[in-house]
């Protein structure tokens, strides 16, 4: 079986910049999960996520296709993310996904020892400013909402579920996000 490289790390962390360049660099085959949030500006079906309702979240549940879920109470409503068996064909290659510590706990479990962690560290401060930026950048921006995925991080992420997720290695993005990216090739 070829390997899930999987990019984890807080909110703000660069994840989607880490996933971008690997998945240009490395020809690795970009895994796609779901979820009933509403499309952001600049997302494409199928290219950031696959956009469904409850309903077809649902339906997906009940026959079997579901491997992981995640459901969050957000100040917009319950969004659900969740990775489905078609999210990931290891037959095309080595692929390489982002989610949460929850999630990747679920995959390695589903999929076993060809998921590799890529988990993603930077200081809490700079993380802050980042995201603050980024929304600032939206059409609407959703502060509360930024808040309050800033604050469940500290629990999400705590160094008891690291440990326990079996997760040692660490990339650090702080400032130079070349210098990270070319550690996570390495």
């Amino acid at each position: 079986m070829n390997r899930i490289f999987y990019i984890i790390g807080k909110s703000s962390s660069g994840k989607d910049t880490v996933y971008k360049h690997l998945t240009a660099e490395m020809n690795l085959v970009p895994i796609v999960i779901y979820t009933t949030r509403p499309m952001r500006e600049n997302e494409r079906q199928g290219r950031e996520y696959y956009f469904v309702d409850r309903n077809q979240f649902e339906k997906m549940c009940s026959d079997g296709d579901v491997i992981e879920k995640r459901i969050y109470n957000t100040m917009h409503g319950e969004w659900i993310y969740f990775t489905a068996k078609n999210s990931i064909d290891t037959e095309k290659g080595d692929c390489i996904g982002i989610g949460t510590l929850q999630s990747f706990v679920q995959i390695k479990k589903f999929f076993g020892s060809a998921v590799v962690p890529v988990y993603i560290e930077v200081d809490d401060g700079i993380r802050l400013a980042r995201a603050v930026e980024r929304e600032r950048m939206e059409k609407n921006p959703k502060y509360k909402e930024l808040c309050r995925r800033f604050l469940a991080d500290c629990d999400d992420f705590s160094e008891e579920k690291l440990s326990l997720a079996g997760i040692n290695r660490r990339f650090g993005n702080n400032s130079d996000i070349e210098l990270c990216i070319d550690e996570i090739k390495k």
